[in-house]
């Protein structure tokens, strides 16, 4: 992933106006293009959105999947709006018409080879300073799921194969079996 090379800064206003077939995310003023996921990545997250919107069901949080803005600082410069491949917000009144304002409660990125080091450096270090409480990375060829939970202002990582299921900390109850999740 590959931000666009120009001096420029900026915010979610010069994003507003641009073409909404225009994907990308913007991370302290740079822009950077995003790509068609693949049909691996769509499979995934299509069966992760799944599990969790069945687990929600009458439940105050809601789930939502990419392409949905979250401007992780909308009170502030509002210069860093994400994409995240699926969201759990569960205070509504950080959500609008236009997406979410503010941090989510549990986020969930599945890697591409050209995401990899943008979710897992730069995504994840602006996740932890928004606070967002939990944070999933989905590796689909190793078939692996990191799970870092917030305590502290930090985050406490756990890992789990293809064989588990992961127990959500931030959807009490919630358990997501991941041979599903990686079934093809």
């Amino acid at each position: 992933m590959e931000a666009l090379k120009n001096d420029k800064h900026y915010t979610y206003a010069d994003c507003a106006a641009w073409d909404e077939n225009i994907r990308c995310e913007l991370i302290d003023g740079v822009v950077y293009m995003l790509t068609v996921p693949s049909m691996t990545h769509q499979s995934i997250s299509g069966v992760l959105f799944y599990q969790l919107f069945d687990f929600l069901k009458d439940k105050p949080c809601k789930v939502f999947a990419a392409p949905f803005d979250v401007r992780l600082n909308a009170d502030k410069g509002d210069d860093t709006v994400v994409q995240p491949d699926i969201l759990v917000v569960c205070d509504k009144t950080k959500l609008d018409q236009k997406g979410c304002q503010g941090s989510p409660d549990l986020v969930v990125e599945i890697l591409s080879p050209s995401s990899e080091a943008h979710d897992k450096v730069l995504k994840f270090n602006k996740y932890l300073q928004a606070g967002v409480r939990e944070y999933w990375i989905v590796y689909p060829v190793s078939r692996i799921v990191e799970v870092y939970v917030l305590k502290n202002g930090e985050y406490i990582a756990s890992a789990y194969a293809e064989e588990d299921t992961v127990s959500s900390h931030v959807l009490e109850g919630c358990m997501i079996t991941l041979k599903d999740v990686f079934a093809e």
